[in-house]
């Protein structure tokens, strides 16, 4: 029996020498990885903090859980770090999955700091590279990058704004009108609306061009529900003439002439309302505007000439 116990113990203190020792190796590559760190060598430290925390895992000592929560602790921050290099350096692609990387270890660690970190980190990602690739005109991987911020963040006004400028300049028109439109929604009425104005602007302009007129005043009108502009109603007068709608081309470059009054072409506006109107058969206008070119330099001699046609 004695010697039963006397094996048991030689099995004992064996066992606990054994624990030691695997406790002690632990500790050293916990100990590396914080010189590691200390170096500002993440990638190392890193390495070494996951090498360490399965070997105090399997230790029996007592100080062992306080070395895994420290292994626990910096593991998911030393990946925030590494992110955080990655984005200062512009690698965003790379930051992204470094940043899934340490959401992960935070939800797997139970570490609310760090995860709340990196969910407001990822946006912010998202949106410089979507600046950037703007900034470089490659449009389509900017409107996907900045696709992604207004995902997260479905209130960002800002983004919409830009998101909407990345569809427009890659030819989705429906998509970059509604981004244009929420940016709108949330704070960004002013820009977004002269955007979308512009926007309907060239496309009318665009459309008149290729000879399709209704089509073109539609546009037109599109262009000043957002913000009215003198152009707009310039070309829905010139699109209305090829229609032979003159009662709506005069109307037009009535408007034109509001919000334009000292435009350089005022008097061929002016010029141009009373000899559609005369033409149309609507006297009362046409001398109207005839009148109002008596001194004009240019036309005073014609409108002179037609005003005495008019009122035999």
């Amino acid at each position: 029996m004695k010697r039963l116990f006397v094996a048991l113990a030689a099995l004992v203190m064996g066992s606990a020498l054994a624990s030691a020792q695997d406790y002690n190796a632990a500790v050293e590559v916990y100990n590396a990885a914080i010189q590691a760190a200390q170096a500002d060598n993440k990638a190392e430290a890193l390495a070494k903090f996951k090498e360490a925390l399965p070997l105090f895992e399997a230790c029996q000592e007592a100080e062992a859980a306080d070395m895994i929560a420290k292994c626990k602790e910096y593991i998911p921050s030393t990946i925030l770090s590494i992110a955080k290099e990655q984005i200062n350096a512009g690698s965003y692609d790379e930051a992204l999955a470094t940043l899934k990387e340490a959401s992960e270890s935070a939800a797997a660690y139970e570490n609310a700091d760090i995860a709340g970190e990196v969910k407001e980190l990822v946006p912010n990602v998202w949106s410089r590279k979507g600046v950037t690739l703007l900034k470089e005109k490659n449009f389509p991987e900017a409107a996907k990058a900045l696709a992604e911020v207004v995902a997260l963040n479905p209130e960002d006004g800002q983004t919409y704004l830009m998101l909407g400028q990345a569809r427009l300049q890659s030819g989705q028109l429906d998509e970059g009108v509604a981004a244009l439109e929420k940016a709108a929604e949330f704070g960004k009425a002013e820009q977004a609306n002269k955007m979308l104005s512009n926007t309907f602007l060239k496309q009318g302009s665009s459309l008149l061009k290729a000879g399709k007129a209704a089509e073109a005043i539609e546009a037109l009108e599109k262009s000043n529900s957002y913000v009215e502009n003198a152009n707009a109603y310039k070309l829905i007068a010139s699109a209305n003439i090829k229609s032979g709608k003159s009662a709506k081309a005069i109307e037009a470059y009535k408007k034109y002439l509001e919000i334009a009054p000292s435009a350089k072409d005022a008097s061929d506006i002016l010029f141009t309302i009373a000899a559609t109107a005369q033409k149309s058969g609507d006297k009362a206008t046409a001398i109207e505007y005839y009148n109002k070119l008596s001194s004009d330099a240019k036309y005073s001699a014609q409108a002179a000439q037609q005003l005495a046609v008019l009122k035999k």
